[in-house]
């Protein structure tokens, strides 16, 4: 029986939705492990770890945010794609801007034989687009094609701004959590009463898990935001054959590195990991759905 086919429009809407949904969560923990925390310590005590929480992780995020692009360039040694030499690199990006009414991308070229590629960048106007060696060589017009409207799209849905937004919350899930449990080192856990006992045990409870559960979320989020990106280049072109083909040549490669500290940014991610502990969906689970598109 043949399967039912999917509409690329609902595909992107539903995994925003899913993404919106799950940054509420990543918030909910916050506020809750916070309120708990406050109750535990006392106010003046979870305020001056509040302010310096926020302060940090601002700071944290401004840096990382308006640097982002450089950032990700920087790491894997990139450099910038030469026009002439990467004639039908260019040309495919232009096509596909003129098609989705982005900016035009700065391009670069990544040294490494295997196929991926990556974008970055807090805005479409401050956006790169970088590709390996390998992709450029080993992939059809159309595959390449295909590679770079789901990079762009990524672009195009804002997702390095998204994905700044939880990783800041998940940090400060984490430096709170940090800082609470290291206070009660100090303190040697000393409580004033029963009722504040019970709370710090509440409160020991939910910083020892709740980093972990939101950096869950956190990848969760990263999957939903690359079906996104799959399903919006199927929306640029029209067709998803071209990035079906790529995936399946990267999926032949079992044999795929890449930086660990980009690497979510990447095309794919291929590992022997289960997908629960991953920034991308596997890539069977990709290619199924976009062969109902």
């Amino acid at each position: 029986m043949e399967k039912q086919r999917i509409s690329f429009h609902s595909e992107i809407a539903k995994n925003k939705r899913d993404s919106g949904f799950l940054i509420v969560i990543v918030f909910a923990v916050l506020v809750l492990l916070g309120y708990v925390i406050g109750l535990a310590v006392g106010g003046e005590w979870f305020l001056l770890i509040l302010i310096f929480s926020i302060v940090f992780s601002i700071f944290y995020l401004i840096v990382g945010y308006y640097n982002s692009d450089k950032i990700a360039i920087a790491s894997v040694g990139a450099k910038v794609a030469n026009r002439e030499k990467y004639r039908q690199y260019y040309n495919l990006v232009e096509g596909l801007c003129l098609a989705s009414g982005l900016p035009m991308p700065k391009l670069y070229v990544m040294e490494n034989p295997q196929i991926n590629a990556f974008a970055s960048g807090r805005n479409p106007e401050h956006a790169v687009v970088c590709v390996t060696t390998g992709a450029l060589e080993k992939l059809e017009k159309r595959e390449l094609e295909g590679v770079l409207a789901h990079e762009l799209s990524h672009v195009a849905n804002y997702d390095i701004r998204f994905m700044t937004l939880a990783a800041v919350l998940v940090g400060m899930v984490a430096i709170i959590s940090q800082i609470f449990l290291r206070s009660l080192w100090f303190s040697g856990g000393r409580s004033r009463d029963n009722k504040n006992a019970v709370f710090m045990i509440i409160g020991i409870a939910l910083a020892i898990l709740a980093p972990i559960v939101v950096a869950l979320v956190q990848l969760a989020i990263s999957r939903k935001r690359e079906y996104a990106a799959d399903s919006s280049a199927v929306k640029f072109m029209r067709t998803p054959t071209g990035l079906i083909g790529a995936l399946k040549k990267i999926k032949s490669n079992s044999e795929m590195k890449v930086p660990g500290a980009v690497a979510p940014l990447f095309l794919a991610q291929p590992s022997k990991t289960k997908e629960f502990f991953q920034t991308h969906p596997s890539l069977e689970k990709r290619i199924a759905k976009l062969e109902r598109m």
